[in-house]
């Protein structure tokens, strides 16, 4: 029931969000496009790991195929590579915004938004493809009970009874520069807004920001600080227990917290909800 409702929270959210963008002209800017898109990565990031575990739960069965564990393991990398860079990019745009407002629409024109988006979503498909067929060349010889509510990369290495030693160097190295150059996008990204917007005169306008700010940078270090500490440790200080529970927080908290803290802060999007709201109840 409480992964249900979290699921639910997620979608219902997520969905609004993304009605909400679409149903708004004045929201068609470059800055709700990145949102959407989020949006709709948190869903389809939430409902490639939760759908399986709740019909697991049903249906009282606890098993799944080989290449169905590989393909569970392909989506969540691509998803999760994907929310990484459009929490990279949306920090950008809001540097962009901040910093250099006067420049905005001829730097973040909807031609390199559209193109950007594009290029991120091939990037996540070619990396989950590589570490998926990298997994598949490993043998899996004796014990076959993944310590994990799904097939994630780190269990399914302890399982295999081959030399992982490749698999485990390209996590640590590509896997690092997909994760670790976003991450420093993000951080400088909000050091220049932070720095700028100390100097702005007005202390209502500064509190307005960081309050902005600090929500944004929340997210962003609950999403890399577990996947930072499930990925990129050495494998003897791993622990299901706490993997799990890493897992739970970037999986199914994060992609349900994103619509709160990217939206409901924001009057403008406030408002579109509430027309979307009003128009779906008036209709029924």
């Amino acid at each position: 029931s409480f992964f249900l409702s979290m699921y639910l929270a997620t979608v219902l959210g997520n969905l609004f969000i993304i009605l909400a963008i679409g149903a708004n002209s004045h929201l068609h800017t470059p800055t709700y496009f990145f949102l959407s898109n989020l949006s709709f990565v948190d869903i389809c990031f939430s409902s490639a790991i939760v759908l399986k575990m709740l019909a697991n739960h049903i249906l009282q069965s606890q098993t799944i195929s080989f290449p169905g564990c590989l393909m569970k393991m392909y989506f969540l990398i691509m998803f999760a590579d994907m929310d990484n860079f459009l929490l990279a990019v949306m920090a950008s745009d809001h540097f962009v915004a901040v910093c250099h407002p006067l420049y905005y629409r001829t730097k973040m024109s909807h031609q390199l938004c559209a193109l950007l988006v594009t290029g991120l979503w091939v990037t996540a498909n070619l990396n989950a493809l590589f570490h998926t067929l990298l997994m598949a060349q490993l043998l899996f010889c004796a014990d076959n009970v993944i310590p994990h509510f799904f097939c994630d990369v780190t269990p399914l290495l302890r399982l295999s009874c081959s030399d992982a030693h490749l698999n485990e160097m390209m996590i640590l190295t590509e896997g690092s520069l997909i994760i670790i150059t976003p991450f420093v996008c993000v951080l400088v990204s909000y050091i220049c807004i932070i720095s700028a917007v100390l100097r702005v005169p007005s202390t209502k306008g500064r509190w307005k920001t960081f309050s902005t700010c600090g929500s944004h940078l929340a997210v962003v270090y609950l999403f890399y600080g577990t996947i930072i500490a499930v990925y990129f440790n050495p494998s003897s200080s791993h622990s299901a227990e706490k993997d799990i529970a890493a897992a739970v927080m970037y999986t199914v908290v994060t992609p349900m917290l994103n619509p709160f803290i990217y939206s409901l802060r924001n009057k403008d999007m406030k408002g579109a909800l509430r027309k979307v709201i009003s128009m779906k109840f008036f209709s029924v």
